[in-house]
């Protein structure tokens, strides 16, 4: 159980409603009144515990003290008048007050009274965490107070400010993200933020809304593959109260700060899972009334997938550039200035809530084969928007990329032992190319395989041999750091090139069921593609090397798909893609799983905007 330490003088007054309050957070409160004393009582602590150091003169809002004291994410956090540690800061802690006891903070503010002053022991610990390169997080507190005063004219300032601000009210805004589409913010977040406070007032988590969530996209694409209108209306009413429950699940963590590392790996996941099963579920309808749209819901998957990896490899490449200017950037900063041209760009990039709702009322009210064809038409238009922005912004941006990005870059490649024994023999030339060569090569290499799977016919040997030219050119497009202004391009590039390939030869071939096996082929292979990156953004790297090497790499599993459209071009390459499938799946899951349930998973939550 967290420890609170209330420590101060004793003139303050009673500290029982700072303990009231404390205790409500789950804190057992202890008292200690001199500094001594707080660090006997950090000593006995539980080292796996968190522990608090609060004034007992703390005037302010509970939400401010659980901001401070209960967020998991941060290993050390703090507000004024209150300082926490979880144990990974803990000892950094304990060296920030033998720092004080060595060399004693300045006295505070003097009392009007006249008393001797006595300046706040948290505040200087805060303090001495950041002398120490250990500094701890201090949330924005907006309207809420968090105050220790100096004498009682103060504190009845700070009393009447808390008065004066509604606590309830604040929680329920801050749980909303600041940057939603336009569709979530106006048609679900005025609702599911009461549906996230009830749920925190029943003692549900976010994983079980999350779980929640992602069964009821479950049945609604169970409801999509009956194959009926009856069905078909109520997958998309379903699909749109899945959607709720995804905004709630996340807005329940940020009202209630219960985020957590499996609460990270599922939200990170669930998504994704959630919509292409839908696809699937689609498929599978159309199919029982006789149109075969397996292609199509491919083709959306690869499509939306792709899109993702430019968001990610984009922001990856540009997360700590140097001297990163550019006026496409600062055209943008001004159009965000401007009210109804930040909706219009939100909703035009289709975001997951504009998306999910195009699809639910396309599903009620059309076919599913219009639906795809909609879907694709209109992520193939934001994919281009999004795209000619950021290559706009890269070409005119001077900045330095750094190493962290050159190897972000590398690991979402997803380069397998092909590729990497083929960038050893080419670096020497690669260094002397210039800097554009890498995403041209990579674009070249990807298109043509692509292009060959898609033209040739069923049992060609032509896509073997374009796919031996792709792992040629996936090679010299890693074989020196990926450093140039539009070096991010290669990973969707790559992307591309492997799911467009899977989907081509499974289209071409004319076996049935071909395409379902690729559709579950793909869906495998993303989801190790989506783990990558939210480990990367969680800071602790991409998957193991012995992982992506026993994967094949993506040019690895090209050349092997190629090769198996050519040798069981008939019922065996059904078998063939459904047996990769189910390997890989049970590769890259049974890692991921022992990695996000680990302790050294990282509580990935995105609250930067609502992704596409």
């Amino acid at each position: 159980m967290p420890t609170a330490i209330v420590t101060g003088p004793h003139a303050a007054g009673p500290a029982a409603p700072l303990a009231d309050d404390l205790r409500a957070l789950g804190f057992q409160v202890v008292e200690a009144d001199t500094p001594d004393a707080v660090a006997e009582l950090l000593a006995q602590a539980p080292a796996e515990d968190r522990v608090a150091v609060v004034d007992r003169r703390f005037v302010g809002h509970r939400h401010a003290l659980r901001l401070a004291l209960t967020d998991p994410r941060f290993d050390a956090a703090a507000v004024p008048g209150a300082v926490s540690a979880r144990p990974a800061a803990r000892q950094a802690l304990t060296g920030a007050l033998a720092a004080l006891a060595a060399a004693p903070v300045a006295a505070g503010p003097r009392a009007a009274d006249g008393a001797a002053p006595t300046a706040p022991l948290p505040d200087a610990l805060a303090d001495a965490l950041d002398a120490q390169g250990a500094a701890p997080y201090r949330p924005e507190l907006g309207v809420l107070v968090a105050a220790v005063p100096a004498d009682s004219a103060g504190r009845a300032a700070a009393e009447a400010a808390v008065a004066a601000v509604d606590e309830e009210s604040v929680r329920l805004r801050s749980a909303v993200k600041s940057r939603d589409g336009f569709f979530t913010t106006h048609f679900i977040s005025p609702y599911s933020r009461y549906l996230a406070r009830w749920c925190a007032r029943r003692g549900l988590t976010p994983n079980q809304v999350t779980t929640a969530s992602l069964l009821v996209a479950l049945i609604a694409a169970g409801c999509a593959a009956t194959g009926t209108r009856g069905g078909y209306v109520a997958a998309g009413v379903l699909l749109l109260a899945s959607f709720v429950l995804d905004c709630t699940d996340g807005q329940l963590a940020r009202y209630s700060l219960q985020y957590s590392t499996l609460g990270a790996w599922l939200d990170a996941t669930f998504d994704r899972a959630k919509e292409y099963a839908y696809y699937a579920g689609l498929a599978l309808g159309a199919a029982r009334g006789g149109d075969d749209v397996w292609a199509l819901a491919l083709g959306a998957m690869v499509l939306q997938t792709c899109r993702h990896v430019v968001d990610f490899a984009f922001t990856e490449a540009n997360h700590d550039a140097a001297a990163n200017t550019s006026p496409t950037a600062a055209l943008s900063g001004r159009l965000d200035s401007v009210g109804w041209t930040v909706w219009v760009r939100r909703m035009v990039v289709l975001p997951i809530g504009e998306r999910w709702a195009l699809i639910a009322v396309l599903t009620a009210v059309t076919t599913p084969r219009i639906t795809f064809v909609v879907l694709l038409v209109g992520c193939g238009l934001a994919a281009c928007y999004t795209t000619a922005g950021r290559v706009l912004r890269s070409l005119t941006r001077r900045a330095q990329r750094t190493d962290r990005a050159a190897q972000a870059l590398a690991d979402l490649a997803d380069s397998g032992p092909l590729a990497e024994a083929g960038a050893r023999a080419l670096r020497p030339l690669a260094r002397r190319m210039p800097v554009f060569v890498p995403p041209v090569v990579a674009l070249i290499g990807a298109a043509a395989v692509t292009a060959t799977a898609a033209l040739a016919s069923r049992g060609s040997w032509w896509p073997v041999l374009a796919a031996a030219f792709y792992v040629l050119t996936s090679a010299f497009a890693v074989a020196r750091p990926l450093k140039g202004a539009l070096d991010w391009l290669v990973p969707p590039f790559f992307r591309a090139g492997e799911y467009g390939t899977v989907l081509a030869l499974a289209a071409v071939s004319g076996v049935n069921g071909a395409l379902p096996a690729a559709f579950g082929l793909v869906a495998a292979v993303a989801y190790h593609h989506y783990d990558t990156v939210y480990r990367i953004r969680g800071g602790t790297g991409a998957p193991p090397r012995a992982l992506v090497r026993a994967a094949g790499g993506h040019e690895g599993r090209t050349l092997v798909v190629a090769l198996m459209a050519a040798l069981a071009h008939h019922t065996g390459f059904t078998v063939a893609l459904t047996v990769l499938a189910v390997a890989l799946a049970l590769l890259v899951l049974t890692e991921s799983v022992r990695f996000w349930v680990s302790s050294a998973a990282p509580a990935v939550h995105d609250e930067s905007g609502e992704p596409a």
